[in-house]
């Protein structure tokens, strides 16, 4: 019975090794504008045989309200023609600038784009805003041959959830947004250890009165929660890093003696670290489980957007790379 007991933990260890993924990560080269670090892309989306980058159109540092867009066909193109340049075009964020100010004069400081999800002809934008301001802002608009307008009427308040001290969380906006149905969004905050709750937005969007919202729970996560893409039948993958970095950014850091700080911590200290991980949805409640762990040499990367495309995702950096000049760094992770 012993020996039995043994095996079938054994076959259960290879089974859960079995179920992650494995990735080959090509990097493609970008055109010098779109490579550009001031752009801060934080998402990415797809739709239409396009895959569109947001910016995180900081206005407050002059930047244009902008996104992006490449052609499927062409990104096919460029991984296996490396030295095929990308056509791309450029659609400008209209009606941005007049929100930033309606945030502003609701006592909110505009920071910039934080997430992105289209649904037919619509897409969606969440806003984050200063670590001080009690609110994050979901917009909506709809994107043209050359230029995606925002609904100067869509407004939405998104408040954001706080410490048992009511303290917010440095720097943390609702960095993901996904469809659960066709008129059922789903915000994820970007910190999900909390202590006491942790919770997911579940929003209606045809209903833009505060308070039109209610909650998901979510499985406790360690670090940070950048972006999430849907992979069918509720099941979805979402970026998990963290930064290893002091300050105020050690509230990132899991309490001492936590199981997670095995994977950023050892003799030297705290490392960068970075990885896929798959959430499922059922009866109210996201659970998640790890996919596949970054290579050290891209752990180092501020990955905040990501977009399943076949059997793999394309997965882009907002600015930061471990070494100076920064660039925009676009991935594709193509599963062996």
């Amino acid at each position: 019975m012993k020996l039995l007991w043994v095996f079938v933990l054994f076959f259960l260890c290879l089974t859960a090794l079995g179920q992650k993924k494995n990735f080959t990560v090509l990097n493609i080269s970008l055109p010098a504008e779109i490579s550009d670090y001031d752009n801060q892309f934080s998402g990415l989306s797809i739709q239409k045989e396009n895959l569109y980058l947001m910016s995180e159109s900081r206005l407050q540092d002059s930047a244009e309200a902008k996104l992006y867009s490449i052609k499927l066909a062409d990104l096919e193109k460029k991984i296996t023609d490396t030295a095929y340049i990308l056509p791309y075009k450029k659609f400008h964020v209209y009606n941005l600038e007049w929100l930033r100010e309606r945030i502003n004069r609701k006592g909110d400081e505009y920071e910039g784009l934080e997430a992105i999800v289209m649904n037919g002809n619509d897409v969606y934008f969440s806003i984050e805003t200063t670590t001080a301001s009690l609110n994050c802002y979901l917009l909506k608009g709809q994107i043209n041959d050359t230029a995606l307008i925002l609904y100067t009427d869509f407004f939405i308040s998104m408040p954001k959830p706080v410490t048992v001290d009511s303290l917010h969380i440095y720097n943390a906006g609702f960095e993901a947004l996904t469809m659960l149905e066709t008129n059922i969004m789903a915000a994820f905050f970007e910190f999900n250890y909390f202590t006491n709750y942790n919770q997911v937005l579940r929003i209606i969007p045809q209903f833009t009165e505060i308070g039109r919202f209610h909650h998901f729970k979510l499985q406790r996560l360690p670090f940070r929660l950048t972006d999430i893409t849907s992979t069918g039948e509720n099941k979805f993958t979402a970026i998990n890093y963290f930064y290893k970095g002091g300050g105020a950014d050690t509230v990132y850091r899991p309490y001492a003696g936590d199981i997670s700080n095995k994977l950023i911590l050892d003799d030297s200290g705290y490392g960068n670290y970075c990885r896929l991980v798959q959430l499922k949805y059922k009866n109210f409640k996201f659970s998640w489980k790890p996919l596949w762990e970054f290579p050290k040499e891209y752990a180092g990367y501020n990955w905040e957007g990501i977009a399943v495309y076949k059997n793999g995702y394309f997965i882009i950096n907002d600015k930061y790379t471990p070494e100076k000049p920064y660039k925009t760094v676009l991935l594709y992770l193509k599963e062996k």
